[in-house]
């Protein structure tokens, strides 16, 4: 598993004697802070949504409509 900031998070609220309830909202917060930082950052500097770079691996198939599945 390939751990990010957010995994040693928890230890850190622990550490610091936050109660487990607020583990959660916390994390949340702090992720809804950066999306709309994100956002704003979108809208000031082009029309479009911008993401990462991404090479898709996976092999291309046909669609098969639901009745068929």
């Amino acid at each position: 598993m390939c751990a990010n900031v957010d995994f040693y998070s928890g230890f850190v609220y622990n550490m610091l004697g936050i109660k487990e309830d607020l583990f959660t909202p916390l994390f949340a917060t702090a992720r809804v802070a950066g999306w709309c930082a994100h956002i704003i950052e979108e809208n000031i500097n082009c029309s479009r949504i911008m993401r990462p770079a991404y090479k898709n691996v996976i092999k291309e198939s046909l669609y098969t409509p639901i009745n068929k599945r």
